[in-house]
């Protein structure tokens, strides 16, 4: 039976061998994130997914056994398994999310439609003003206070130093109050 290359780097990573971490992560990382992809719908959560399939790869390399499939077979049913696992959740904090929204239609009275247009008009504004942001800003204010990323999260997930995004995060919001017209 031939050797599986891919095997060869796991039990080497298993020993603490980050280069050949490297290896199995360059080699499985793209069929990976097309699983994770396929089911999420959702590219920003497909690469969530894919940081925590490689991150559990990591921790228990060791425990891999060869003879219940290859490498590849192993690494890629993680993350189906994580994959579908983040749908089940996406879609039960979705549930009650729409039944605390009925709950909170019910108690309170329907905004008047003079109220909707100018929410609306706010929603539109703030867009507009996050479009004159420069890429990097954009994506730090998205990730720290749309996504719900911590400054830390969003520092490792753009691979950056931690003071990198909350410069881009001040810089960011100081234009943000600026195009809003919003008093400091």
């Amino acid at each position: 039976m031939l050797e599986d290359p891919l095997a060869r780097l796991l039990q080497q990573a298993a020993i603490g061998d980050l280069a050949a971490f490297e290896g199995v992560y360059r080699r499985l990382s793209g069929p990976a994130f097309g699983i994770a992809r396929r089911v999420t719908l959702n590219e920003a959560q497909a690469e969530e997914v894919c940081q925590e399939v490689f991150l559990e790869v990591w921790r228990t390399c060791a425990r891999y056994d060869r003879s219940r499939g290859s490498v590849s077979a192993w690494i890629l049913t993680i993350a189906h398994r994580r994959a579908v696992d983040r749908v089940r959740s996406e879609q039960a904090a979705s549930t009650r999310l729409a039944a605390a929204g009925r709950l909170e239609s019910e108690a309170t009275p329907r905004d008047s439609v003079p109220d909707q247009v100018e929410h609306r008009l706010e929603r539109e504004k703030v867009r507009r003003c996050l479009r004159r942001l420069t890429r990097t800003q954009r994506e730090a204010v998205r990730l720290t206070y749309y996504t719900g990323y911590t400054q830390r999260q969003a520092a490792d997930l753009l691979e950056v130093p931690l003071t990198t995004v909350k410069g881009r995060l001040r810089d960011g919001l100081i234009r943000l109050r600026d195009c809003l017209g919003v008093g400091v």
